[in-house]
């Protein structure tokens, strides 16, 4: 995918001169009557009211599942297995020979109806119960009928006790739950850890039907995020999928995934290796988006065209504090520009090729 945006960008050199155009002439046409974009000088009086306009492009919109805690232990559940041993010593026992005090009950599995059957005392519901639980409900149930008997027993974890963790780690699968404090990251622990290729990896939850999402990042940051788990939870680790794209002086002209939840101006200008000292204007730093139609139409809070360049100045205080805390969206293109501008191309015309560039990298994705 990368190579493909290279490769668009580069085709598109004929037609593009070197850098782009100055942020005072575009401030300025932007201002005439046929213009058909707008521009706007990023300051730290700007920023509350860009802050209301609609987002644009890939957003991460899933909700989470606030901790709570559980049980210190494991809960029997449907499909469950349990492993019971009963000893008798008494000499007329019901259940064991003169030569053999005690009988083994391998692999008994619990029903859908959350019962097991026991020989002389028939189904017992276990459902809901712990094994220690379990085992003295057993027990009580044989002691009715043979007072010496003793029960033993342990479990093993059936699919409603277990959970899948489908991607992004080292040993993806399904593991049981040892008990109902089993969270998120100590799942992942299980599975290896997160793949270190993985950039900003953002954790999915499906759970009944239905996704939650968060990013690593929160959890760490935020450990009574790291959510319990259900019996049949699914658990996906993935790369962020959100971009924006590099271009005229900068360090590099490419494609740049998002390696933090929320991505600043400045953030995104170190993520692609700065600006060029002796190309770029420190005055001139452009960020092109594109907004929906409904965000110009009139009562909405919004910008004056659905294109828009927003011009960064990175030479003064206001300009920097303003850089450090103006959001970059996912799918925004990012302009580092030279001067002079190539006077054979007007700024309209430029503006016009960075948003076609952007809408072919789209329907690309």
């Amino acid at each position: 995918m990368a190579g493909l945006v290279l490769g668009t960008l580069s085709g598109c050199s004929s037609e593009l001169p070197g850098g782009g155009p100055n942020s005072r002439q575009l401030l300025r046409e932007a201002t005439r009557a046929d213009a058909d974009f707008a521009a706007y000088k990023v300051t730290r009086a700007f920023l509350p009211i860009v802050a209301r306009w609609p987002d644009t492009g890939t957003q991460q919109r899933l909700s989470w599942i606030s901790h709570s805690s559980g049980a210190r232990t494991q809960i029997i559940q449907p499909g469950d297995t349990l492993n019971i041993r009963v000893w008798d010593s008494s000499e007329n026992s019901l259940l064991t020979s003169l030569d053999q005090k005690e009988i083994a009950l391998p692999n008994v599995k619990v029903a859908a109806n959350g019962s097991i059957f026991m020989p002389y005392v028939g189904n017992i519901s276990v459902v809901g119960l712990t094994p220690d639980l379990a085992r003295e409900q057993l027990q009580a149930a044989l002691e009715a009928i043979i007072p010496s008997a003793q029960v033993q027993l342990s479990m093993t974890e059936g699919r409603n006790n277990s959970v899948d963790l489908v991607s992004g780690v080292p040993r993806p699968g399904t593991y049981p739950m040892p008990d109902r404090n089993y969270t998120v990251m100590s799942l992942i622990a299980a599975g290896g850890g997160i793949n270190p290729n993985l950039n900003n990896p953002q954790i999915r939850l499906m759970r009944g039907g239905r996704l939650y999402g968060t990013s690593v990042d929160h959890l760490l940051a935020n450990p009574q995020a790291d959510t319990l788990l259900r019996g049949g939870d699914r658990v996906f680790v993935e790369e962020d999928e959100r971009y924006f794209l590099s271009f005229g002086a900068t360090g590099t002209e490419a494609m740049h995934i998002f390696n933090k939840d929320e991505m600043s101006a400045m953030d995104a200008v170190a993520a692609m290796g700065g600006v060029n000292d002796s190309r770029a204007d420190p005055q001139g730093l452009l960020v092109l988006r594109e907004y929906p139609a409904s965000a110009v139409r009139p009562g909405n809070q919004g910008p004056r065209q659905p294109r828009v360049v927003f011009a960064l100045d990175l030479t003064s205080a206001d300009g920097l504090f303003a850089a450090r805390n103006f959001r970059i969206n996912s799918g925004d293109l990012i302009l580092a520009t030279e001067a002079p501008i190539n006077d054979l191309l007007t700024i309209s015309q430029i503006v016009g090729n960075f948003y076609g560039l952007g809408n072919r990298i789209g329907l690309v994705n």
